[in-house]
């Protein structure tokens, strides 16, 4: 494994430990998570040279308490907290704390100040270490609204001044259900790796099932902690059988069960018991730990008792009826009544948004096919599983199920009659672009190597509602535009023959007034003032300006280069700059909130060598004038 690999992997076992002992430390989430952050730069500039110490974790975090130190000393705390905190640094760490800091850190994260969502998302970035893109796959959402999940959590927390302590037991059982949501979340990423070479993160289930073990400890009384527990115990006594000798994934059907853990087993059984003695209704992860013990109590793959699973997910998705456990269901009845019914499941969820990139749903789909006797169908939706998959031995698994299928010779294929088309000399480079959007996600969606013969207008309206669904009517068009062109060049039939033009409204022409009392607004941070007053005052297009840096600054002649042309400026923005640049020399004039985190390492130009801090999305950057003003940032450029 190189070095880098390595880093990587140490970051994400020891992340949480290091930013919980922190934040004990500081009682600032964000703060600690920076300097946990300061300390991995440090690793890879000195790692290199000096080797991986024996200890790892420990280098790490005594690294970041000097970062504390420093900082406390920076801000003039009191003199006897830099004592204490010399002495936590000269302390070596006690192996097992008398109130987890890790728990503790878990709770915060889940703080009844933070939606839902975002509660779930801080807790995976700071107690597994994940990024934001691996988030996003376990959330199927995108990576910018989890980037803005979790920026905008901890700006809560600080605001709330959220205590760094277990919640007291009148409050207990009110915050449970959040947390066991993404300490099963936590388990998943390392039973199921959304990405990386790995089917499995051992380190990542071994967290989880040590928190789900201490939740179980601190909330003996609640049926739902010992239902996950039991859940977690019984998924992990599979992990020995759950790859072959190369890596590969093995299906439970044709796993060896003498591989099987009795002892995680037996576990999960005693967990399952527990559950069942406190009683009341059973909850989603109780549900979910009885499909568990059914398998667990086959002797073998032929023996499940399919029906029983079959209905357990009946009762499931009347109390969780999400798209994943509905997914689950169609392969239950799949099993228990046959494939045709299970594929009769799968269709009614091609439409749903939150399935359309997520991989398993076209690899259950050939599957039922393949059953079926569809072969043809269900190599192209193992195909398209393996595209849309991240992780690169589900992907080696997926393309050897599919190529295990004899090809079907039948005409020009979408992915390649895109690619023609997107490479002709008389489009430009914008509509190449634009077009590529649109032929990227009907690839996506319906398979690159489905042959243009077999695409009708009822499948590319299916591709609209899912993709585009609640899009502006002018993004509607566009897309609809460009299939229309594509359709006219290959010959094919009316591709959007069933997708109806929208109509588009009036862009709507806000007042002078309006916009520039808003950006004279003293509510409004200074970096936002400035951006949006330049924006107003040069014309320039939104990238070119949130792509300007401070060395390309001209102050004297309100002006800085952008491509081939110049973004110029007036007073209102000269008299701000001065402040936002606050002594830089050099690096992206507009900066993001915080530093970026270990796998989103942005590229040198967008780094700020003097802060540490990336250059402000557009994303972030829109976001914000559309929570001040409710437009758009185009509405700036109006004159």
């Amino acid at each position: 494994m190189d070095l880098a690999r390595t880093i990587d992997a140490v970051w994400k076992l020891e992340s949480a430990k290091i930013i919980a002992a922190l934040t004990r430390l500081v009682h600032d989430v964000g703060l600690a998570e920076e300097m946990a952050q300061d300390a991995l730069v440090a690793a890879l500039e000195q790692w290199p040279e000096s080797g991986v110490p024996d200890n790892p974790g420990a280098w790490l975090t005594a690294i970041a308490k000097r970062r504390a130190i420093d900082h406390i000393r920076r801000s003039q705390r009191l003199e006897e907290k830099q004592e204490l905190l010399a002495r936590e640094l000269e302390r070596p760490p006690e192996p097992e704390p008398e109130r987890d800091d890790v728990l503790r850190l878990m709770f915060m994260s889940c703080h009844p100040s933070l939606p839902t969502e975002s509660r779930a998302a801080l807790t995976l970035r700071l107690l597994g270490g994940l990024t934001a893109a691996e988030i996003a796959r376990a959330f199927l959402t995108s990576e910018a609204v989890i980037t803005r999940r979790i920026a905008e959590a901890k700006r809560t927390l600080a605001e709330a001044g959220a205590a760094f302590e277990l919640p007291e037991s009148g409050e207990l059982a009110g915050r449970l259900s959040s947390v066991l949501e993404v300490i099963y979340l936590v388990y998943n990423e390392g039973y199921s790796a959304t990405s990386g070479d790995d089917l499995m993160r051992p380190g990542l289930t071994l967290e989880a099932l040590r928190l789900g073990h201490l939740l179980a400890d601190l909330a003996p009384g609640e049926s739902e902690v010992h239902g996950l527990l039991a859940l977690m115990e019984i998924q992990e006594s599979r992990a020995a059988a759950r790859t072959g000798p190369d890596g590969e994934p093995v299906r439970l059907h044709e796993q060896n069960r003498g591989l099987w853990d009795r002892l995680r087993v037996q576990r999960g059984f005693a967990a399952m018991l527990r559950a069942r003695a406190i009683g009341g209704p059973p909850g989603p992860y109780l549900l979910q730990a009885a499909i568990a013990v059914t398998h667990a109590q086959s002797a073998s793959a032929e023996a499940t008792d399919w029906a029983q699973i079959a209905a357990l997910y009946d009762l499931l998705v009347r109390v969780l009826s999400t798209p994943v456990v509905r997914l689950n269901r169609a392969v239950a009845v799949g099993m228990a009544r046959g494939p045709a019914a299970g594929l009769s499941l799968v269709d009614e969820l091609l439409a749903d948004p939150a399935l359309r990139d997520y991989h398993l749903l076209p690899g259950v789909r050939g599957d039922l096919l393949l059953r079926l006797g569809r072969d043809v169908e269900a190599r192209r939706e193992f195909e398209r599983a393996a595209a849309l998959t991240r992780n690169a031995a589900e992907r080696a698994f997926l393309l050897r199920r599919a190529e295990a299928i004899a090809p079907v010779a039948a005409g020009p294929l979408l992915g390649e009659a895109a690619a023609s088309f997107l490479a002709r000399e008389d489009l430009d480079a914008s509509t190449v672009r634009s077009y590529g959007q649109t032929l990227r996600r009907l690839a996506v969606s319906l398979g690159e190597r489905v042959p243009l013969s077999e695409i009708g207008s009822a499948d590319v309206a299916r591709v609209f509602a899912v993709a585009w669904g609640g899009a502006a009517a002018r993004t509607w068009n566009r897309h609809r535009a460009a299939l229309r062109s594509f359709a006219s060049w290959t010959s094919t039939v009316d591709l959007v023959a069933e997708v109806a033009r929208r109509v588009e409204e009036p862009v709507e022409i806000v007042a002078v007034q309006g916009i520039d009392a808003l950006l004279d607004r003293d509510d409004v941070a200074l970096r936002e003032r400035v951006l949006w007053w330049m924006l107003r005052e040069s014309g320039a297009t939104v990238k070119a300006v949130l792509g300007l840096g401070v060395e390309d600054l001209d102050l004297d002649d309100r002006r800085a280069p952008a491509g081939t042309g110049w973004v110029q400026w007036r007073s209102r923005t000269a008299r701000l700059l001065p402040g936002l640049i606050d002594g830089r020399s050099r690096g992206p004039l507009f900066l993001a909130d915080r530093r970026p985190g270990p796998g989103r390492m942005p590229a040198p130009g967008d780094l700020c060598p003097e802060t540490g801090r990336g250059r402000l999305s557009y994303e972030r950057a829109e976001y914000l004038f559309k929570q001040a003003s409710g437009m758009t940032l185009r509405a700036l450029r109006q004159r």
